[in-house]
């Protein structure tokens, strides 16, 4: 079984963009947004993937994850099947010790929200924090990929 352990932070700057070795344009939609299983389309740049997520534990930490890659016209087809809306972003891959943070600044709805994330190989794995993130928010649903998409940036309060 495929298993996803990640931490999720809020970013207080864009100094992450000066130590950023690759980015990629992703969009991406939902076919289903259950809170118990995520079915994700996801396009970047020209590759494509179809995701299937489980439930998050109760630290929202560790989950099923199964991906697999699609072709970009097969993705293309499937967002118009996607649930509202449709998430565009931009993730930046940044080396911070001996981990990757993908860090997503989302355009749209979802404008002005930054999220960094760094995966992990077990839950109490150490790693470094850089000064540009700001508040954790791991567990957190309101920051799932999945529910912005219901629930947009721009309409939170």
């Amino acid at each position: 079984m495929s298993v996803e352990i990640e931490r999720k932070f809020l970013v207080k700057n864009n100094d992450f963009k000066s130590e950023s070795y690759s980015k990629k344009h992703i969009k991406q939609g939902y076919l289903n947004s259950d809170k118990n299983r995520t079915v994700r389309i996801r396009i970047a740049n020209e590759k494509a993937f179809i995701t299937i997520k489980g439930k998050s534990n109760s630290t929202g930490t560790t989950r099923f994850e199964w991906e697999k890659e699609i072709k970009k016209e097969e993705a293309e087809s499937l967002l118009l099947l996607c649930e509202p809306s449709i998430i565009e972003k931009t993730r930046y891959l940044v080396k911070v010790g001996h981990h990757v943070f993908e860090v997503d600044e989302f355009y749209g709805d979802n404008e002005g929200l930054v999220i960094a994330e760094v995966e992990l190989n077990d839950e109490t794995e150490k790693f470094t924090k850089p000064d540009w993130l700001n508040e954790e928010v791991t567990g957190d649903k309101r920051f799932y990929n999945s529910s912005i998409s219901k629930t947009p940036f721009k309409d939170w309060s």
